[in-house]
């Protein structure tokens, strides 16, 4: 169904963005709630909530003029309805039509967006589906006011009331709004859109009332519900019906005084005065947000310049002042990096539907369980990690786990499982994803390394470098190319997106047993805590998160183990680079060097450097063009004294430094 034209011509400016962001919402509320009722088709409340949730998308929609969104919903709307008056039970084909009518008002939306429009077909496709499922065809709508395009609907009311203020500002007004909005309730729907209050501004004006009223017992019914409060006020009734025509809202409407998003529930009468104040939310823009940290990173920048100067020239009176500003500095930087902080279980709720649609493609049955849904990651990090982790899940789906029938006869539940869970580790947040699946055949990936030319034939290769083998670029074992594996892309892009974050992968797998893989990601992308290291007169930053402790070595340490690079630290031998090689400088080094050892992936290494300056707070500014192909970092920054010292990519420097060695660090697990 075509629109005039683009929703930001049919909203009033100010109410665009929260229209769009309450669709979203409401969406990811929907789908949330339709995927728990399947597993439990006879929950009310969740019931319940699917419904309120419709009908508030339907009657946003219509506030918002978007028609097609508002005409559509009122179809799922009534289905919903007779779910929950007990006239249709929610089978798995009805549970997949909602889903599938969530989609298409997600496409809408988008089309609205656009300016463009859908293809009428999709939506009445879906409209009959969901009559033939519910047994029963959709409530004809009344008829639309004169003018209206045919078969719009125009079973919603915009109601505004005015209330007047006394003379005398003492003289409260004789108004019960809970009563009210009782009353309103009884005509069928009542969605409050404004704070009901009796509050008068500074100029005396009481602020006008706003509610979307669904009723098919038509306007007199409403004049009635006001009839006690007639002369304390001003009632202006406005159908739906015009609300849904293209041009009706103007600049100089009534509707150009935007109305406050409709709660997502609507609460009891009782307690709707109380949710009328101000939300204690607030939604922001990212771009906002991001705008924020980058100035907290050039405070963080001026305040080490400010304490390198009082450094180089101190003064009694400047040292209290300069002590208090890098504390607050501190305190700044880490609440505003707290607004950033998102529970990661927005990203867990989505694979929810993933998981059910790739079920009914392979034919498998699975459950997704999640843990740790509440911890929180920066945003940045959630919205680059989601296709890493879509990958892993339908690798884990189309690889690992087993028919229904192969579990069956290797003593396994027909369904099988997949976890999802994140946790704190220090600063950092690991995501686990396993699986009780087959696990990962290592007789296969060794062959099909040996064909490629990975590995030569009958090379004594660990179980643990024979699992690496699968994130190689091109690497897949699937015999045949399907629409989700076998092009060898997809551990590969794992890697890249995990890398790319300045996080680690880890893979083990059991035969029989299933596979596990752990993603350890960085809170934030945007400032860290770093200890500041020199090579000659070049300075490098190593993350703070991933140093464990510092050691000297001296020439006669360099000498023993039989010119092995390691070091002995408490009865373990560590392997180190020593990045003055790594890094091909000419002079020979010092006498006396520093081992900053740090965890890679589990494993300790070392990285011998000449001197270690401190801890630094680090702001990360993203590399040149000409470095971006560099894996010895992952950025750079500023320094008090204006100079610039790279940051280290950890994974990458061990990486580079391990083929300068005999043995290669990762060859050292285990010595003692």
């Amino acid at each position: 169904m075509a629109i005039g034209r683009p929703v930001a011509g049919m909203i009033a400016p100010n109410y665009l963005t929260t229209f769009v962001h309450e669709v979203e919402d409401l969406l990811e509320r929907i789908e949330t709630a339709i995927l728990a009722l399947e597993s439990s088709p006879g929950d009310a409340e969740l019931i319940n909530q699917l419904f309120r949730a419709f009908h508030t998308l339907k009657g946003s929609a219509g506030v918002a003029g978007v028609t097609p969104i508002a005409s559509f919903t009122h179809h799922v709307e009534t289905a919903m309805d007779r779910v929950r008056g007990g006239q249709v039970g929610l089978t798995p084909p009805l549970v997949s039509a909602v889903l599938a009518s969530k989609d298409h008002v997600a496409q809408l939306l988008a089309a609205a967006l656009a300016g463009t429009a859908c293809d009428p077909a999709t939506g009445a496709a879906l409209v009959a589906r969901l009559e033939a499922l519910t047994a029963a065809t959709t409530t004809a709508a009344p008829a639309a006011p004169p003018g209206a395009p045919a078969g719009e609907l125009s079973i919603d009311y915009l109601v505004r009331f005015a209330p007047r203020a006394r003379p005398d500002p003492g003289d409260a007004l004789d108004l019960d709004p809970d009563a009210l909005i009782r009353s309103l309730d009884e005509l069928g729907a009542c969605t409050v859109l404004s704070p009901v209050t009796l509050v008068p501004d500074d100029d005396g004006r009481i602020a006008e009332w706003r509610f979307l009223v669904t009723t098919s017992r038509g306007e007199d019914a409403i004049h009635d519900a006001f009839i006690f409060v007639a002369g304390a006020g001003e009632l202006e009734l406005e159908r739906g019906m015009s609300l849904f025509l293209p041009d009706a809202p103007t600049p100089d409407a009534p509707l150009t005084q935007a109305p406050a998003a409709p709660p997502p529930e609507p609460a009891p009468p009782a307690q709707r005065r109380a949710s009328a104040t101000p939300d204690a939310t607030v939604r922001v823009s990212s771009d906002r947000l991001d705008y924020l940290v980058k100035l907290i990173g050039e405070l963080v920048i001026t305040q080490s310049r400010l304490q390198q100067a009082h450094s180089l020239h101190p003064t009694a009176e400047m040292a209290a002042p300069v002590e208090s500003f890098e504390r607050l500095i501190a305190e700044l930087r880490d609440g505003v990096l707290g607004l950033r902080m998102v529970p990661i279980g927005t990203m867990f709720t989505r694979f929810q539907r993933l998981i059910r649609d790739l079920s009914g493609e392979l034919d498998k049955e699975v459950e997704l369980v999640t843990a740790g849904d509440d911890t929180e990651l920066d945003k940045t990090v959630i919205d680059q990690l989601g296709d890493a982790v879509v990958h892993i899940l339908r690798n884990s789906m189309d690889h690992g786990l087993e028919s229904p029938d192969a579990r069956e006869a290797a003593g396994k539940p027909r369904r099988g499982t997949l976890r999802l869970s994140a946790a704190h580790e220090g600063t950092h947040v690991v995501i686990t994803i396993s699986d009780d699946g087959r696990g990962i055949d290592l007789a296969a990936v060794r062959r099909k390394a040996e064909a490629q030319g990975l590995i030569a034939p009958g090379e004594a290769v660990s179980d643990q470098d024979t699992i690496a083998l699968i994130t190689r670029p091109g690497f897949s074992t699937a015999a045949v190319v399907t629409q989700l594996s076998g092009r060898g892309v997809g551990m590969d892009v794992v890697k890249k997106s995990v890398e790319a974050l300045r996080g680690t992968l880890a893979i083990t797998s059991t035969a029989g047993a299933g596979t596990t893989i752990r993603l350890r990601l960085p809170l934030t992308l945007a400032i860290i805590d770093g200890l500041l290291v020199e090579i000659d007169r070049d300075r490098y930053i190593v993350p703070m998160a991933s140093v464990t402790e510092n050691l000297e070595l001296s020439a006669a340490d360099r000498h023993a183990n039989n010119g092995r690079n390691v070091v002995a630290l408490r009865g373990e031998l560590v392997p180190y680079i020593r990045l003055r090689e790594v890094f091909e400088m000419a002079a020979p080094g010092h006498d006396l060097e520093k081992v900053v050892v740090v965890d890679v992936d589990g494993q300790r290494v070392g990285l011998v450097v000449d001197r270690v300056v401190g801890s630094h707070q680090t702001v990360i500014q993203p590399l040149g063009r000409f470095y971006r192909g560099v894996e010895l970092f992952s950025g750079t920054t500023i320094m008090g004294d204006g100079r610039v010292a790279m940051i280290l990519d950890l994974a990458g420097t061990v990486r580079s430094g391990g083929g300068r060695h005999e043995p290669a660090p990762s060859q050292l697990k285990g010595l003692s």
